[in-house]
C-alpha cells in the first residue's frame, strides 16, 4: 500500500494509506483520547474525544473518522481542542455512576484511564441518574445499562465482528441505552454468547459474570475448556476442524498436545465439560466424544507427515514405565533425537490403560494401534523387563532416566478382618482380569471406595457373574470422585451405592467372608499431617451382606530400593516441582509414582513436563511442541444464531445394560457424523475473544 506522510504536533509521521489520523498518531505513540474507537472496529466519531485541529479543516473533526493525507498537519493539544473533549467527557460522565471504587472495573477501566487525562474530576454540569435495572438474567453476562455511555462498540462488534446482529441502540424517554430487540434475554434473541460485547465495551456495562471469571487468570476464565485441561489441549480449535469436517486436522491438534487421541477420546475424564462455558447455557459440549469421533474418522493421519523428528542426539535415555506418562515422555524424547528404550515389568506394554481399565472403556485395538505409533517414531520398548536398580541402567550407557512407574501397589484399611485370604485388592482384581486370568468371584460383592477403579471393580463384578454388587464410600454422592457416567453407567448395570458410610471391620465365619459392618460418616477431613479425621453418627452401625470383599481405596507405587530415590511420606517419588529432578543426577520421574493416582490425562501432561526436564538435562532446547495441524486463522464471522440457545446436548447412546453385562464389549457406542456435526456447532467458540485486538491506556503511550 502507498504511504502519506503527515505532521502531528510537530512530528513528522509516516503511515499506510487509508489509515485514519488516530491510526497514524497512535501507531506513532503520539496519544489521543478516544473511547468509542476500537482497532477492530468501523469508526463512528461517538465519543467526541479524538478531536483534533487540521490546517486548512474548519471545526474540530474526530480523527477516528478522518483519513490520513499528504501534507496535513494536525494539532492534538490545542486549547481549544481540550476544553472540547472536557466537556465531551463531562457529558458522558454525568450520566455515569460516579462511586469508581465500588466497581470491578476499578483500575481496569478505559473510561477512567481517559477520564484521568483529561483532569475530569470535578464536572461542570449536573448529573443525572439514569436509574435503569440491573439485568443478571444472562447466563454468562451481567449488564449494568447504568454505565453505558453509547460508544456503541458492542453494538458494531456484534454486527460487524460476529455477524450475529441482536444488539441494538435503543431509547426509554432521552436516555440512550443497549439492548435486544423487544428487551429479549439474549438466549431468546439468538445471541451467540461469544462475549465480543463484553470484551470491547470500555465501561463494564456489559461484562462476563465476576463468579465465573474472579481469582482467574484471563485465559483460565475466558477458555476454561483448554486451559482447565492438564495437557491444555485446544479444544476449541479442534472443534472447529470437526464443525469444518476436517477430520484429520482435528486430531493432529490433540497430536500437538498427547500422543493419544483415540484412547483419550474413550476414557478421558473430560475435566473441560466441567468447566465449558457452554454448560452455563444449558450443558456443556460432549468434548470427548467429539475427540474421539475425529480421531476414529482421521483417514488422511495428516499429523504423520507433519511429525518431524530432530537428528540424532547421541544420548541414550531409559524409560522405566510403559503407562501413559512413560510412552508420551519417550514419545517426546525420541522426536527430539534421543534413542529411546522403554522398560516394562509386565508381558504387554500400557500400564493403567491395559492392565487397570477394562476392555469394555477401552478396546485394546485402539490401545495397541496408538502404542504402535509410538513405537514408529523410533522407541523401543522391553516388555517382561523389571528394573530394579538405576545405576544398572547407567552402567549400560544410558545417560539419563525417566521413572514412570505409575501406582501398581493396591491399599488395605487396617480394620479387623482386613486380613482374610479371600479378600481382594482392587488393582490386582482389574490386572488379573485384563490378562485373562480366571478370577473366582462371590454372588455378593462389596467394593470399599468411591473412585473410577472402585466402579470398574464394580462393573468387572457383574460381568463375572455377581448378582449383587455394592460400593461403599466415605464421600457423600455429589463427592464422589468417580466420573459422572461410570457412577450413572454402573447404577443402570445394577450397582447399589452407599455413600457416606466407613467400614469398621469384615464379617467372616469359619475363615468365609459374610460381610461388611459400617457407621454412617457425618463428615471427613484430613489435618495438617494429612491423616484422615472421620466424625461418625452414632449409633448407626448396619451390615452389607457379602462373600467377596474388593478394596479400591487407592494405589502407590513400587519403588524399588535399588533406585536410591527420595519418598514421601506418601511413599511417591520426590521429584523438584519445576525441574522433575530427583534425588539422584540425571533422574527424573513422572506420573502417578510422582502425584499419586490420577487421571490418565494429568498422567500424560506429567509425562510431557519430564520429556521437557529431561531434555534440557541432555542439553536440548525442552521445547517438545509441535505443528502438527493446518496454521489458519479462524472466521471471526459467526452469523446469526436463531435457535442457538436452546441446541441441547448430543448424548451418546449406550448398549442396553443387560446386553453389557454378557461381555467385555465396548459400552459407548459410537457418534455419527450428523451428530458430530451438530455438537460441534453448539460450540461458543471461546478461543475467538482472544483475537479481539487489546487496547491500550494512554500510560502506554
Amino acid at each position: 500500500m502507498e504511504t502519506v506522510k503527515l505532521n502531528i504536533d510537530g512530528r513528522d509521521v509516516e503511515t499506510q494509506e487509508g489509515k485514519s489520523v488516530l491510526e497514524a498518531a497512535l501507531e506513532a505513540g503520539i496519544y489521543i483520547p478516544y473511547l468509542c474507537h476500537h482497532p477492530d472496529l468501523s469508526p463512528n466519531g461517538a465519543c467526541r474525544l479524538c478531536i483534533v485541529e487540521i490546517e486548512g479543516v474548519e471545526g474540530l473533526p474526530t480523527s477516528c473518522t478522518t483519513p490520513a493525507a499528504d501534507g496535513m498537519v494536525v494539532r492534538t493539544k490545542t486549547e481549544k481542542v481540550e476544553h472540547m473533549r472536557r466537556l465531551a467527557m463531562e457529558l458522558m460522565l454525568a450520566g455515569h455512576p460516579a462511586d469508581c471504587g465500588s466497581c470491578n472495573k476499578y483500575l481496569n477501566c478505559e473510561l477512567q484511564s481517559v477520564k484521568q487525562y483529561l483532569g475530569c474530576e470535578d464536572l461542570s454540569v449536573r448529573r443525572r441518574s439514569k436509574l435503569f435495572p440491573l439485568n443478571m438474567g444472562n447466563p454468562l453476562f451481567f449488564h449494568d445499562p447504568n454505565k453505558c455511555i453509547a460508544c456503541g462498540r458492542c453494538v458494531r462488534a456484534c454486527h460487524e465482528l460476529r455477524g450475529v446482529g441482536v444488539l441494538f441502540y435503543k431509547k426509554r424517554g432521552k436516555e440512550t441505552y443497549i439492548g435486544t430487540a423487544d428487551d429479549q434475554s439474549l438466549a431468546d434473541s439468538s445471541c451467540r454468547f461469544c462475549g465480543a460485547c463484553a470484551e470491547v465495551c470500555p465501561t463494564g456495562a456489559i461484562q462476563d459474570k465476576e463468579e465465573l471469571v474472579k481469582g482467574k487468570k484471563r485465559k483460565m476464565a475466558l477458555i476454561p475448556c483448554r486451559y482447565t485441561c492438564p495437557a491444555e489441549i485446544d479444544v476449541p480449535r479442534y472443534i472447529r476442524f470437526i464443525r469444518e469436517k476436517d477430520y484429520s486436522a482435528a486430531t493432529a491438534v490433540v497430536r500437538e498436545k498427547a500422543p493419544f487421541p483415540r484412547v483419550l477420546g474413550y476414557v478421558c475424564d473430560h475435566p473441560c465439560e466441567a468447566v465449558c462455558r457452554r454448560g452455563e447455557i444449558n450443558q456443556p459440549i460432549s468434548i470427548r466424544e467429539l475427540k474421539r469421533f475425529a480421531a476414529e474418522h482421521d483417514e488422511a493421519r495428516s499429523w504423520a507427515g507433519n511429525s518431524t523428528k530432530k537428528p540424532p542426539t547421541g544420548k541414550k535415555v531409559a524409560v522405566v514405565g510403559s503407562g501413559p506418562a512413560g510412552l508420551t515422555g519417550a514419545y517426546y524424547l525420541s522426536n527430539q533425537g534421543h534413542a529411546i528404550t522403554v522398560f516394562e515389568a509386565l508381558p504387554l506394554a500400557g500400564g493403567m490403560m491395559r492392565y487397570g481399565i477394562p476392555q469394555y472403556r477401552l478396546p485394546r485395538d485402539v490401545l495397541d494401534g496408538e502404542i504402535r505409533d509410538i513405537e514408529n517414531t523410533g522407541v523401543e520398548i522391553k516388555t517382561g523387563t523389571r528394573i530394579e536398580s538405576v545405576d544398572r541402567l547407567f552402567a549400560e550407557g544410558y545417560d539419563a532416566v525417566l521413572v514412570a512407574l505409575g501406582t501398581h501397589e493396591g491399599q488395605k484399611l487396617s480394620i479387623p478382618g482386613a486380613d482374610i485370604d479371600d479378600i481382594l485388592i482392587g488393582i490386582d482384581f482389574l490386572r488379573d482380569v485384563n490378562i485373562g486370568e480366571k478370577v473366582a468371584i462371590g454372588k455378593r460383592v462389596v467394593v470399599l471406595g468411591g473412585g473410577n477403579v472402585a466402579f470398574d471393580c464394580a462393573r468387572v463384578a457383574r460381568r463375572l457373574g455377581a448378582e449383587q454388587v455394592h460400593i461403599a464410600c466415605l464421600e457423600c454422592r455429589d463427592d464422589m470422585p468417580a466420573a459422572g457416567d461410570e457412577i450413572d453407567q454402573g447404577e443402570e448395570e445394577g450397582i447399589a451405592i452407599h455413600p457416606s458410610r466407613t467400614p469398621t471391620r469384615i464379617l467372616s465365619d469359619n475363615g468365609s467372608i459374610t460381610g461388611v459392618e459400617f457407621l454412617d460418616v457425618e463428615s471427613f477431613s484430613f489435618d495438617e499431617d494429612k491423616n484422615l479425621e472421620i466424625e461418625v453418627r452414632q449409633n448407626s452401625q448396619h451390615v452389607l451382606e457379602a462373600d467377596t470383599v474388593i478394596f479400591a481405596i487407592g494405589q502407590r507405587p513400587e519403588v524399588p530400593d535399588g533406585f536410591g530415590l527420595d519418598i514421601t511420606a506418601g511413599r511417591l517419588i520426590e521429584v523438584d516441582t519445576y525441574t522433575f529432578d530427583t534425588s539422584r543426577e540425571g533422574v527424573f520421574a513422572a506420573g502417578d509414582a510422582v502425584n499419586g493416582t490420577s487421571s490418565l490425562i494429568s498422567a500424560i501432561a506429567s509425562g510431557r513436563k519430564g520429556a521437557v526436564a529431561l531434555d534440557r538435562f541432555l542439553e536440548g532446547s525442552g521445547n517438545i511442541d509441535e505443528k502438527l495441524a493446518p496454521q489458519s486463522e479462524p472466521e471471526k464471522c459467526l452469523g446469526p444464531g436463531e435457535g442457538f440457545a436452546t441446541m441441547n446436548r448430543h448424548e451418546v447412546s449406550c448398549i442396553l445394560p443387560r446386553e453389557r453385562l454378557e461381555s467385555f464389549c465396548a459400552v459407548a457406542g459410537d457418534m455419527e457424523e450428523e451428530a458430530a456435526d451438530y455438537e460441534s456447532k453448539r460450540c461458543l467458540q471461546c478461543d475467538l475473544r482472544l483475537k479481539i485486538t487489546p487496547v491500550k491506556f494512554w500510560g502506554n503511550y
